[in-house]
């Protein structure tokens, strides 16, 4: 279950993310208010699920596949270029995350 809460909360992450943008620096309402909700429940689920991973560890792959959806919904969303840098980058993310997991460290 941990695992479950851990991509929620990332899933969280990556909403939190695009909603900060749509919030313009916080100066539309509406979206300022959702930023702040969806942030509220991406920590929540980060919290359960750091009840049994390792903190390091759930904290480094919450932080790191939301990045790497956060790049993803920028180029289908915004028409951000994805170059070979980003990729090297997501590849790198990824390695990282299946190492953590691989490590035993969590659960």
């Amino acid at each position: 279950m941990p695992w479950i809460y851990l991509a929620i909360a990332t899933v969280f992450e990556i909403a939190f993310a695009l909603s900060a943008n749509a919030s313009r620096g916080f100066t539309r309402l509406g979206y300022s208010i959702l930023t702040l909700v969806i942030g509220a429940f991406g920590t929540f689920f980060l919290s359960l699920a750091l009840i049994s991973i390792d903190v390091a560890v759930g904290y480094a792959i919450w932080t790191g596949l939301g990045s790497v959806g956060i790049v993803l919904f920028g180029v289908l969303l915004f028409d951000e270029r994805l170059d070979w840098r980003k990729l090297l980058g997501i590849g790198t993310v990824i390695v990282g995350v299946v190492g953590l997991e691989l490590s035993g460290a969590g659960v």
